[in-house]
């Protein structure tokens, strides 16, 4: 297993949109494993492919303290949704950064697991919030496009001072 490179907001990468996965294969499942391996290791408690510029519908999840509780949703989609709330949300390509998001209650999705089985899971609370947030990354969205342009301009500022001290 290997760590990956999360790609960091405002990069232009975090925009372009997923394709399907066509097979899911070794190298699909070797990637599956690095994207749990880099989550846990930010540490993180969701990834999507596009976060660290490899333009595939793949996403990995574990809301458990011990990684136990490992969720790999290949091709994921959205069948239905129910309900509102308001919940506090961060994310590893924007780092430090944290605020008040408004998505569905609860979700009905279909996926891919790591093994090419097709699956479908109707989820609440924080496991229906990530997974609609890693989704819009599959799409190019990222959650500080829900935010005020006001707000975003001051976190893009934030950020590029960040890269400028890193590099």
């Amino acid at each position: 297993m290997a760590l990956l490179q999360v790609l960091h907001y405002p990069d232009p990468r975090l925009r372009n949109p997923a394709q399907p996965v066509a097979q899911v294969d070794d190298e699909v499942r070797r990637l599956v494993d690095d994207m749990f391996e880099t989550m846990y290791e930010a540490p993180g408690i969701g990834l999507a492919a596009t976060q660290v510029n490899v333009p595939k519908r793949i996403v990995v999840i574990d809301l458990s303290n011990d990684r136990t509780e490992p969720y790999c949703f290949i091709n994921p989609k959205i069948v239905a949704r129910e309900g509102e709330e308001e919940t506090e949300e961060g994310c590893l390509s924007v780092p430090g950064i944290y605020d008040t998001v408004r998505r569905s209650r609860w979700v009905h999705v279909e996926a891919l697991d790591r093994d090419g089985k097709a699956f479908t899971l109707k989820i609440d609370d924080l496991l229906a919030v990530c997974i609609q947030h890693e989704i819009d990354h599959l799409d190019g969205k990222l959650f500080v496009d829900y935010l005020s342009e006001v707000k975003r301009g001051r976190i893009r500022k934030k950020m590029e001072k960040l890269r400028r001290k890193i590099l």
